[in-house]
């Protein structure tokens, strides 16, 4: 297996509803989940974090509320979620029981992942899971996610939560082995492609249009997932779920397409901070926390002395020295208000200055991107 894989710490894999769900008969495909879930109890003991994107709750759902074939109104189409997702929950939690994982679920919206509040409180859940050791099974909240305010599919869901919590590598399990140069089913001179450096128009011609067979099943979404985790540090990759341990089978060699970044995502995710244009505030720090930050530390609150402009969590602020020279540009844990009630005050006095128990840091290392050097 590729490097790109063996130094991957965070993995998010991506599990269709036809893949997971016997749509004809309306149950688990109990065989496949369990083989899938040894996998990923397999990555685990390797020192992988996981987290799981998987559907499959709506149609669960509609043949216990006995509903006929085709499109489901809004209205119906939510029960049947509701009801489906219980079922989905319990397999996943009694198939990693027997391996001794846990896991959790995790209902996501459109909105959670585009409010910038919501988003931080979203990736904070994800991270603390994947910290205690938890898989995190991640679905679209179908039971109150309306038409226009909905991903739709789970490719995309998947690449956001890849890029929400600084995942190395994106792995989408499909109904096929990845690209091809035309459509395979149709085209018997179609070409397998197993590495794309960027996606160009030509990769993404490659997916065919939105009437075309080749997308209906899946393949352009696809290649806007790739778009999407790319710019966010993330490697992807298509390969084949229709086998039993489908992971097990792509590590052992099986074919694939593997759609390549440039960059690693906390790189990534730096280059996005230091380049911000829209900084909401400053706050100065000592001499003491200037050597913290250069030595690899976080900014704690004990080392800010002065706090300027009007911000909210999750917001960009530059980070200045005493003599007001820029240091680094951060994603603050703590709104502008409450930041002035906590500077110069040791992380544990939050509680009782603020009410609630918030972030060690001021600014977490991970979410700062500091100048090139003491000198400039």
């Amino acid at each position: 297996m590729r490097d790109d894989w063996n130094k991957a710490k965070r993995i998010v894999i991506k599990i269709g509803s036809a893949l997971l769900v016997d749509e004809n008969e309306g149950h688990i495909r109990s065989e496949w989940m369990a083989s899938m879930v040894a996998d990923i109890a397999k990555l685990k003991q390797d020192g992988k974090e996981i987290v799981i994107v998987a559907s499959g709750a709506k149609a669960l759902g509609r043949q216990e509320l006995h509903l006929e074939p085709g499109n489901l109104p809004l209205d119906q189409a939510q029960a049947a979620a509701a009801i489906g997702q219980i079922s989905l929950t319990h397999a996943f939690k009694s198939y990693f029981n027997t391996h001794g994982v846990p896991c959790a679920q995790i209902l996501l919206t459109l909105g959670d992942t585009e409010d910038r509040r919501r988003y931080l409180n979203a990736r904070d859940t994800l991270t603390t899971l994947l910290e205690f050791g938890a898989v995190p099974v991640v679905n679209e909240n179908d039971t109150v996610a309306t038409t226009l305010l909905r991903y739709g599919d789970n490719d995309r869901l998947s690449a956001r939560v890849a890029a929400m919590i600084d995942a190395d590598v994106l792995v989408l399990l499909s109904d096929i082995d990845g690209l091809y140069t035309a459509p395979p089913q149709s085209d018997d001179q179609a070409k397998h492609i197993p590495e794309v450096p960027n996606v160009t128009p030509e990769i993404e011609a490659m997916a065919g249009g939105s009437g075309s067979n080749y997308s209906t099943g899946g393949m352009v979404t696809k290649i806007s997932a790739a778009q999407m985790a790319n710019s966010a540090g993330c490697h992807m990759v298509i390969t084949t779920g229709k086998v039993l341990n489908p992971i097990s089978k792509f590590l052992d060699g099986g074919k694939a397409t593997w759609f390549l970044s440039t960059a690693s995502s906390m790189q990534a995710r730096k280059s996005w901070i230091a380049g911000a244009l829209d900084v909401k505030g400053s706050i100065t720090i000592d001499k003491g926390a200037e050597k913290a930050l250069y030595d690899g530390n976080s900014l704690l609150p004990a080392g800010a002395t002065a706090v300027k402009g009007s911000f909210n969590r999750g917001d960009v602020v530059s980070v200045l020295n005493v003599d007001g020279r820029k240091l680094a540009h951060g994603l603050t844990s703590y709104s502008s208000v409450d930041a002035e009630k906590i500077i110069g005050k040791h992380s544990s006095c939050t509680l009782t200055i603020l009410g609630y128990s918030g972030r060690t840091e001021l600014i977490h290392r991970d979410n700062m991107a500091l100048t090139k050097g003491k000198d400039q």
